[in-house]
């Protein structure tokens, strides 16, 4: 019906003598994450409006949105969410926009997930697929397809280049970040975070994930006395240097890990879930592969 009162309303235009909005102009998509936001923009670029819901620096697991940002979910031509239970505060409104008829893909589901190895969570689908740059790269191929399929006006020749020409972006990152981790030596490529985040990463480029502060996959969790006691043992006995934590989430737990654990490590700062805002040094997805690949070769080397 959306759609009917839409072409009816652009045809009532014309008849009267007035300008009708193109196709094009009236291309509507709806993003629930800033790091899927920049893909499909670049994947887009001016063929489509899109509007991004989660803002730089949140936690995807608990940005909430506006009635005015619900209402545009439900009148978008088509909606992109990350899913596998990441957009926790959200998924009802993506729901809401399915039965209203309007298309949404959920991204995590097709990009081949894997599963939480230990903690609260093992055997859930992880959602942080974005940290491998292989996953994106087969991101951007079905997010492409569905956006010629769904979103009406857009140039399909247009936005099929344009992510081609991303999609060599995100093949080139992956050979970079491949040839400097290799650099650094097997028994220091392991990694201490905030929360299971870096599954994917460690997957990709031979890391191993020896332990993390939070014992899920989700920043709502809270760690217990056993929790960190477990951690603190993991640390000693792989000598790790770093921890890392989420530029978004305080670094408190992780601060307070090392200094009752009487640990001599560091707390390192990655954007390990959400984007930068504009002009900051991880303001889309390449420069935040790119800012936390320096981080963790640096944190892990030194």
């Amino acid at each position: 019906m959306r759609r009917l009162v839409t072409a009816l309303g652009a045809a009532a235009a014309l008849l009267v003598g007035g300008v009708a909005c193109t196709a094009g102009d009236e291309a509507r998509i709806v993003v629930t994450t800033n790091i899927l936001g920049d893909v499909v923009r670049q994947i887009t670029g001016s063929q489509a409006t899109v509007t991004v819901l989660m803002k730089p620096n949140a936690d995807p697991h608990s940005f909430a949105i506006s009635a005015r940002e619900a209402h545009a979910m439900q009148t978008a031509d088509l909606v992109v969410h990350n899913g596998l239970g990441l957009e926790e505060g959200v998924s009802q409104h993506v729901e809401t926009a399915e039965a209203e008829g309007v298309p949404t893909v959920e991204v995590g589901p097709r990009v081949a997930p894997m599963e939480y190895r230990d903690g609260d969570a093992a055997g859930v689908p992880d959602p942080h697929f974005w940290t491998d740059p292989a996953r994106v790269g087969t991101a951007v191929g079905l997010l492409t397809d569905e956006i010629v399929a769904h979103v009406g006006g857009v140039d399909a020749a247009v936005v099929r280049a344009q992510a081609a020409a991303y999609a060599r972006q995100v093949t080139e990152l992956d050979a970079e970040l491949t040839a400097r981790f290799a650099r650094i030596p097997a028994e220091r490529r392991v990694l201490v975070t905030n929360h299971h985040v870096f599954g994917y990463l460690a997957d990709r480029y031979d890391f191993e994930v020896v332990g993390t502060i939070l014992p899920s996959g989700t920043t709502l969790a809270s760690p217990s006395a056993s929790d960190l006691s477990s951690l603190a043992a993991a640390i000693r006995k792989h000598r790790v240097p770093a921890i890392f934590a989420d530029t978004a989430q305080p670094a408190r737990l992780a601060e307070v890990l090392a200094a009752e654990a009487g640990l001599s490590v560091r707390v390192i700062g990655l954007y390990s879930e959400s984007l930068s805002e504009a002009g900051g040094e991880a303001a889309g997805y390449l420069t935040m592969m790119r800012f936390n690949a320096d981080a963790i070769v640096r944190g892990l080397s030194g």
